[in-house]
């Protein structure tokens, strides 16, 4: 138990029992199965609520690309946060790699324009390494303003990037940026009334830089995005292919 505290603390705060059961396997070198740590973690009373199984319907929408590295399809969203002093929004777009799960770059603002749009995305290409190059990624994104604007168009055509649309009230084309603000809203936003935007500022940039870095994804072997995405650069390579 003192081991499982230890992690609660830190940063396994947001995990269920089968990813403390992966980090006790690895930073103590615990032989432990699941089952024990569920009974461990239901006497804690940390167990995360089950998540309800919805009804399955087959999907009306095609799956059109098969993903199998860095840099072949990015996804690009905006999520709002709410400033509880002043009563305002404010705006985060991000853009996240479907392959390696990073969050490439981010743009965090009292507004959210085209130009915003633009320089975050110029930005994700120069932290690749890739605004020179001939071959860029896909660029998917919704129909948001930002993104249907002639700004991000042309930004587009410039840097001979593909830039696709997701057909209208079809999130699940745009499933892995959904999900990762799904999890910033879960694991950041509900637990601040903030006071200032400086604030919201700062505690969205941590939970980035902790996802990035700190928080293993189950669907990439239990890697940090970061983690995952350098060995993918170097000679190591895992075998993964997304589908969407």
């Amino acid at each position: 138990m003192k081991y499982i505290k230890e992690l609660i603390k830190g940063e396994a705060y947001c995990y269920g029992y089968l990813k403390i059961t992966y980090l006790l396997r690895k930073k103590y070198n615990l032989i432990i199965n699941k089952k024990k740590v569920y009974r461990l973690c239901k006497q804690l009373s940390i167990l995360k609520p089950q998540r309800k199984i919805k009804p399955k319907y087959p999907r009306k929408i095609a799956i059109n690309r098969t993903i199998t590295g860095s840099n072949q399809l990015w996804e690009a969203d905006v999520k709002y946060g709410y400033i509880t002093s002043s009563k305002k929004f404010f705006y985060i777009l991000s853009i996240i790699d479907v392959f390696d799960r990073s969050i490439i770059d981010y743009h965090i603002g009292l507004s959210c324009t085209a130009k915003d749009a633009k320089a975050t995305l110029i930005n994700a290409l120069i932290k690749r390494n890739l605004l020179s190059s001939k071959i860029k990624p896909i660029i998917r994104t919704d129909n948001g303003s930002q993104f249907v604007s002639n700004i991000f168009k042309y930004t587009c055509e410039k840097l001979n990037m593909h830039h696709e649309q997701i057909p209208v009230k079809t999130p699940n084309k745009n499933a892995h940026i959904e999900s990762f603000h799904n999890l910033l809203q879960n694991e950041c936003l509900k637990y601040f009334s903030f006071t200032s935007f400086k604030e919201a500022y700062k505690e969205v940039v941590k939970y980035i830089d902790y996802y990035n870095n700190t928080r293993i994804h189950s669907a990439i072997g239990y890697m940090t995005p970061m983690e995952f995405y350098r060995e993918n650069s170097s000679n190591i390579k895992k075998k993964l292919v997304v589908r969407v």
